[in-house]
């Protein structure tokens, strides 16, 4: 990773660019106005039966329609990621849950990567200019290693993490399977405990907190702990 700059761009991409941009914003906000009151927790518990139904007739679409959900919430950085992830888990259980919601973060995390390389350079470059100059250095040192970190860091915003890395010159592939893999710990927390919620309306009335159990709280501690662990392994194998 010798060259850590994006690649350059051209009148014609820039035109493109403008031309992509506002067509994704008019459709998003045209799609949030129109359903963004049949999306709250209240309302999906209203319909619960309805749902379990369309699941149970639609397998593959309603699939498809919770991984589509994802990728645009992730990928816009668009508020309501950790209710999403409550409620497909519900939905799908488990193991399902974590496959969708596992590959829709990361699918979701690489469009706000392509936005931010592609679309919105200068203005994110301007925002985020001091922590690019930091995160170039330690991608110069650290290599794919630096960006597993800093997903296993839960503190540390998503959508900065996208948008900082979109601008330095990670390959698109290393950006997904990293992101792939650090973000897989983190996800199966939230996944399991969606799992573990009787219905919908006790996750619209408690959310999260509703079942919090030793085991779950166990869960938590361990995925911050995680990073700690990881860095002091690999500055012993170094040293």
């Amino acid at each position: 990773m010798d060259d850590l700059q994006p690649p350059p761009a051209t009148r014609k991409g820039l035109v493109v660019r403008v031309i992509v941009g506002a067509a994704v914003v008019a459709v998003v906000t045209l799609l949030f106005f129109q359903y963004r009151e049949s999306l709250t927790l209240t309302r999906l518990a209203e319909n619960e039966a309805v749902i379990r139904d369309y699941k149970s007739e639609h397998p593959w679409l309603a699939y498809g329609v919770a991984m589509l959900a994802y990728v645009v919430v992730a990928g816009l950085s668009l508020p309501g990621a950790v209710p999403l992830t409550l409620v497909i888990a519900w939905i799908f259980g488990f193991a399902r849950g974590l496959l969708v919601v596992s590959f829709g973060s990361t699918a979701g995390a690489t469009v706000a990567f392509l936005l931010s390389r592609y679309l919105l350079r200068q203005s994110i470059q301007t925002r985020f200019a001091d922590r690019l100059v930091a995160v170039n250095e330690s991608l110069k040192t650290e290599g794919p290693f630096y960006l597993f970190t800093l997903r296993l860091i839960p503190a540390i915003p998503f959508f900065v993490i996208n948008v900082v890395m979109g601008l330095t010159g990670i390959p698109v592939s290393t950006f997904w399977w990293v992101s792939q893999l650090g973000m897989l710990p983190g996800t199966a927390v939230y996944v399991y405990a969606g799992s573990r919620f009787p219905d919908l309306n006790t996750l619209a009335k408690t959310g999260a907190s509703g079942i919090l159990s030793p085991s779950l709280i166990v869960a938590f501690v361990a995925l911050g702990l995680f990073p700690v662990v990881v860095r002091k392994i690999m500055s012993l194998r170094k040293a």
